[in-house]
């Protein structure tokens, strides 16, 4: 398999296949879009059950879907500076998505 930014041979009845553009194959959007999305259902599901007086399992989910999906922006945000700098445990290969 070859690596990112190598070109690997084709036969004639094959063509290169471009890349996707750098707002498409970034991370960033699609998580905080999802996070975003989580707290939203959140402030729904907890707004309609604050009359009752007793937050059901939508409430808890979604809300448990917004807290990891913080901590997982965290996570990523952080594994992400440390291979800016260069760091021995960060993640390594990630070629389009370190800047």
């Amino acid at each position: 398999m070859a690596q990112d930014g190598e070109s690997t041979p084709s036969g004639a009845a094959h063509r290169p296949v471009p890349g996707l553009p750098r707002k498409l194959a970034g991370p960033t959007p699609v998580v905080l879009i999802g996070t975003a999305l989580w707290f939203a259902a959140a402030v729904f599901f907890g707004w309609r059950d604050a009359a009752d007086g007793s937050f059901d399992i939508h409430f808890w989910t979604s809300a448990a879907g917004a807290a990891l999906g913080v901590i997982g922006y965290g996570v990523f945000r952080w594994q992400r500076n440390a291979a800016r700098r260069g760091s021995r445990g960060s993640w390594q290969g990630l070629s389009g998505l370190d800047s």
